[in-house]
């Protein structure tokens, strides 16, 4: 028998001597990147570093086999690799049996009965963010969802470990570094070693970070005291390598990696919902209806977010028409089989959830935003090219806590004030650390009967 020899990768046009096809991502690199799904096929080559291969796979199941079968032999990919030397080595970081070591280490931190317990916290910053909106007057959304994205995430570690000063001096460094990390990402090295402002405002606020984190952990040592937080928990954590306690620089790390990447992402999925809902108020009048029903004249608990799927299908919905994540990346460690094609080692993978989400070859209609579209009756969940949180050994260790923020946040915030767009107002996305709204301008109203 005759094997045929599998067709060869295509390389994208516009490949720059020492920058690759770095022109084209920062000019327009959610363009760019869906503009290789139309142009080629199950798998395209790009240069995002000199001397590197790059693959960007396009087809849904080489995708899967990328991140399920194939994911504990590959490493993490350059995206996550200078996230860790950025942040520092963390279970978002790492790879192989590093990252399952670092992952049961965290698991506790993420287990049902403890986000339980994080709901409260959760509606209180929501409820006090909601509380400083005026009304009838235009609000920047996208920097609303961020301030109370950090707020939750924060609260819920340091609940009761920062004073309000080392607080709000640890909100404003860690602001900072979400929006540097995401372009020291995708820039060359030696960009980064460059005496620019921009470094070094990111430098100080990272070595700020740690220095507060590491402080907290070491005044909370020594009071001997559990406040309650993520950061007691991760304190009674032991190293399974060395049975000893995390480290002030462990636990650093973990909190610093785990901000940025949950911070920014769930700030940037509130502000698509909240667009959605302001967009189309048929699917706010559900939403509202639902929480009605369910709730009554009282806030949202823990129990009640099974009870509300109306709600979920709209956090799923958005979760695919705009997802964050517009190139995550793995690499092969040895000569690796993808579909018909043999990849050999040091060859990095990359695949666009962005993209992926709204190919029409998976989901009808997929520019239309339709929570119901979820539904098991009529037709089957379009779920074989979903992937809101990834797959596999390394999917996302947050997406409950993730989900429960959404959820939490939007029935809070929907059931207080109205936001409106402006007519005609056209809300772009750009892709930075995550895909978010590049301005997102709304008008606050009061709903009847309360004060904002």
């Amino acid at each position: 028998m005759t094997l045929v020899a599998p067709p060869p990768i295509p390389r994208a046009a516009g490949s720059l001597p020492f920058l690759g096809h770095a022109v084209q991502l920062m000019r327009d690199n959610l363009g760019f990147v869906a503009a290789l799904r139309t142009t080629y096929g199950p798998l395209v080559e790009i240069t995002l570093q000199p001397g590197t291969r790059t693959l960007v796979v396009q087809d849904p199941g080489l995708i899967r086999t990328m991140l399920t079968d194939l994911g504990p032999s590959l490493d993490k990919g350059r995206f996550f690799e200078k996230m860790g030397q950025l942040l520092g080595d963390s279970v978002v970081t790492a790879a192989g049996q590093v990252h399952v070591r670092k992952r049961r280490q965290l698991q506790p931190a993420f287990a049902r009965e403890q986000i339980a317990r994080y709901v409260d916290t959760m509606r209180a910053e929501t409820d006090a963010a909601v509380d400083e909106w005026v009304p009838d007057r235009p609000l920047d959304v996208r920097e609303a969802m961020v301030g109370l994205s950090l707020n939750m995430l924060a609260k819920t570690i340091f609940s009761g470990s920062l004073d309000d000063a080392t607080f709000r001096r640890l909100r404003a460094d860690l602001s900072v570094v979400m929006n540097g990390v995401g372009a020291r990402v995708m820039l060359p090295d030696w960009v980064e070693r460059l005496p620019l402002p921009a470094n070094r405002r990111f430098n100080a606020a990272r070595d700020g970070v740690r220095a507060t984190i590491e402080r907290a952990v070491s005044d909370l040592q020594d009071s001997g005291h559990d406040t309650g937080d993520m950061l007691s928990l991760l304190l009674r954590t032991t190293d399974e390598e060395t049975g000893e306690p995390l480290t002030g620089h462990q636990i650093s790390s973990e909190i610093l990696t785990l901000a940025v990447a949950g911070t920014e992402t769930t700030a940037s999925v509130l502000s698509w919902m909240l667009y959605e809902l302001a967009r189309n108020p048929e699917v706010e009048a559900r939403v509202l209806e639902e929480l009605d029903e369910v709730l009554g004249d009282r806030p949202v608990a823990f129990d009640d977010l099974g009870r509300l799927p109306y709600l979920g299908r709209v956090v799923e919905e958005t979760l695919r028409m705009h997802h964050t994540g517009w190139l995550v990346t793995r690499r092969t460690v040895t000569e690796t089989r993808l579909g018909p094609w043999t990849v050999p080692p040091g060859t990095e993978l990359a695949y666009c959830q962005h993209a992926l989400h709204r190919d029409p070859l998976l989901f009808r209609d997929p520019l239309e935003f339709d929570p119901d579209r979820w539904l098991d009756d009529p037709g089957p969940r379009p779920t074989q090219g979903f992937l809101p949180f990834g797959a596999g050994k390394h999917k996302c260790i947050g997406d409950r806590f993730a989900f429960t923020e959404l959820v939490t946040a939007v029935a809070t915030i929907v059931r207080r004030v109205r936001l409106e767009l402006a007519p005609g107002q056209t809300v772009r996305p750009v892709a930075a650390a995550t895909v978010r709204p590049r301005t997102l301008l709304m008008t606050v109203r009061e709903k009847e009967g309360q004060e904002a």
